[in-house]
């Protein structure tokens, strides 16, 4: 790759990323949104280094892999289930946890639903990439400052107005309808769909996430 093909491809990785990753911006605030200060720095630090190494491995190995029935599948259902775990807010367990073991948790909660958000996403960088492992990793490095930024804002948004939260996972559960209407197995049903078909699966996904959240919270809260 030339000097000039690589910084054309760093440039379209940068863009796609940060378009791609509006949604992780969500996850990360809503994972983070309990923690104490400190303990959310070091959650989006491991969290986003994570999964932008999980990003990396996924763009290599995706273009057979994504081809395979069932994987985007899977990858839907465990979304539905990260998006609705995700409106629990425990303020009594979060009191009662250390604050690193907090962190860790909403760390490993980010890597893994970004694994699950990006699996969709990959083939895009993929082919932006063009071969080209520095141009991917150099842009995936650069994007990280935009993405946390954004995910700043939104935990400021969801602590003035808590109806973001609820919003926040909705649009995991949207997402998580995409993912399951992008699978092979799905290919068939999407040729013969309308166009308004199409986004009732999505909009399902919205719906049993926070419909699944809000029965998860009011079953926390009455068990404490």
């Amino acid at each position: 790759m030339t000097a000039g093909a690589f910084w054309i491809s760093l440039l379209e990785i940068v863009g796609l990323n940060l378009v791609l990753s509006a949604d992780n911006a969500v996850v990360i605030a809503l994972a983070t949104r309990a923690l104490p200060r400190a303990a959310q720095r070091r959650a989006m630090a491991f969290g986003i280094a994570g999964a932008v190494l999980l990003r990396i491995v996924l763009t290599i190995a995706a273009v057979e892999a994504l081809k395979l029935p069932y994987l985007k599948l899977a990858g839907a259902a465990l979304l539905l289930w990260i998006g609705a775990k995700l409106l629990v807010h425990d303020d009594a367990d979060a009191a009662d946890t250390p604050s690193a073991a907090t962190a860790w948790a909403a760390a490993r909660t980010i890597v893994l639903a970004d694994a699950m958000m990006s699996l969709d996403n990959v083939l895009a960088l993929a082919a932006a990439a063009k071969g080209s492992i520095a141009a991917l990793v150099a842009g995936l490095t650069l994007s990280i400052p935009v993405v946390v930024l954004a995910a700043a804002v939104l935990l400021r948004l969801m602590r003035r107005w808590p109806i973001v939260i609820t919003v926040g996972a909705g649009v995991i559960g949207w997402v998580a309808g995409e993912l399951a209407l992008a699978d092979p197995l799905a290919a068939e049903w999407r040729r013969g769909s309308t166009g308004v078909v199409a986004w009732l699966l999505p909009a399902a996904g919205a719906v049993t996430v926070i419909a699944l959240g809000k029965a998860l919270a009011a079953r926390s809260a009455a068990a404490r």
